[in-house]
């Protein structure tokens, strides 16, 4: 199962949210839009798995805040079983920047059918 999946499984029934949200941004040499894996009234959430690809998430959730006005949050999802190396340095920066995160084990989710 891929991040997105974890997305559209997690995304409504967890945070009561939208999945897949974008906005528009402009920079002083124009415009551009992020996409948002997650987001509700309150929160702006970003998804990754305990994976390499998955370090960039504190920057995106805390871009995805100052674009939107709300919350930034962190959910990371464990796919063995244990806190690894990238857990672990992107707990550590999201406790530094002062972003909540959840870490959840993927098999809370352990089927593509909703309700697993």
């Amino acid at each position: 199962m891929n991040e997105a999946f974890f997305i559209t499984a997690l995304c409504g029934a967890l945070f009561g949210g939208t999945p897949e949200a974008v906005h528009d941004f402009t920079y002083p040499d124009g415009a551009a839009s992020i996409r948002i894996d997650c987001e509700n009234d309150r929160r702006v959430v970003e998804f990754g798995l305990d994976k390499r690809s998955s370090l960039d998430s504190i920057q995106q959730a805390l871009f995805a805040a100052e674009v939107t006005g709300k919350e930034a949050v962190v959910v990371l999802i464990d796919t063995d079983g244990r806190i690894g190396r990238f857990e672990w340095r992107i707990a550590r920066a999201a406790n530094i920047a002062g972003v909540p995160i959840r870490i959840l084990s993927a098999t809370l989710v352990d089927s593509p059918e909703v309700g697993g």
